[in-house]
């Protein structure tokens, strides 16, 4: 069976993430999502191989020590 795509609430949530971030992500650091008309859509195994591989990582420039 073929996996389902996601929507951005779902890919959000499925990350732990608001939506803004996921936008952000996409824009900013190559984050996989497909354009459908005005919607952006997501594979799980994509996004979840992205983030694996430090995408999502974040740059030394924005880091706040705790």
């Amino acid at each position: 069976m073929a996996e389902p795509w996601l929507s951005a609430d779902d890919i959000a949530a499925h990350l732990g993430v608001t939506k803004d971030t996921v936008y952000a992500w996409i824009a900013e650091k190559g984050m996989p999502a497909h354009k459908l008309g005005r919607l952006w859509k997501f594979q799980a195994s994509d996004v979840d191989e992205w983030v694996r591989g430090g995408g999502a990582a974040s740059s030394g420039a924005d880091t706040r020590p705790d």
